[in-house]
């Protein structure tokens, strides 16, 4: 468990880190640029890791599911979105509203049983929990706006 939580808290570091990456070379391209950039290198960098991981492996696919292959599509736009949220909205608030769509999202498909996921009981406390987060993004955003016109 303590594995699984220091690679969730560094994936969440690194994709705070990207979406600041994207958005400076978003600044001097264009959004079309920076996600075939982004998602070009990140092919070639998954790429030449997989083949030197796992080898020959990299190519056995045969087992999978054919719609999952759409996952590069969903990349796409992950990375157009992203940026264009962080542009209109700033980086921090757009990672938050990123993140609390998320858990929404998330806590809806494992309800559900989505996509191959074990069913997972719905609780109050869930709801509640993503509620919460809402709200403190709203204090956050709110917040800020109302010190803002204070200190005008």
């Amino acid at each position: 468990m303590i594995a699984g939580l220091i690679l969730a808290l560094i994936a969440g570091s690194l994709v705070s880190l990207q979406n600041i990456f994207n958005n400076r070379v978003n600044e001097k391209t264009g959004s079309w640029s920076t996600t075939t950039l982004v998602l070009g290198m990140g092919f070639v960098a998954s790429l030449s890791m997989s083949l030197i991981v796992e080898g020959k492996g990299t190519f056995n696919i045969q087992n999978m599911e054919p719609w999952y292959w759409i996952s590069g599509l969903i990349g796409v736009g992950v990375v157009i979105c992203l940026v264009q949220a962080t542009r209109l909205l700033g980086a921090t608030f757009a990672i938050s509203i990123v993140m609390t769509s998320q858990l929404g999202f998330a806590l809806l498909w494992d309800s559900l049983g989505w996509l191959g996921l074990e069913k997972v009981p719905f609780t109050m406390n869930q709801l509640i929990g993503v509620v919460v987060i809402v709200g403190g993004i709203l204090v956050f955003k709110l917040g800020g706006k109302h010190e803002q016109q204070e200190a005008a």
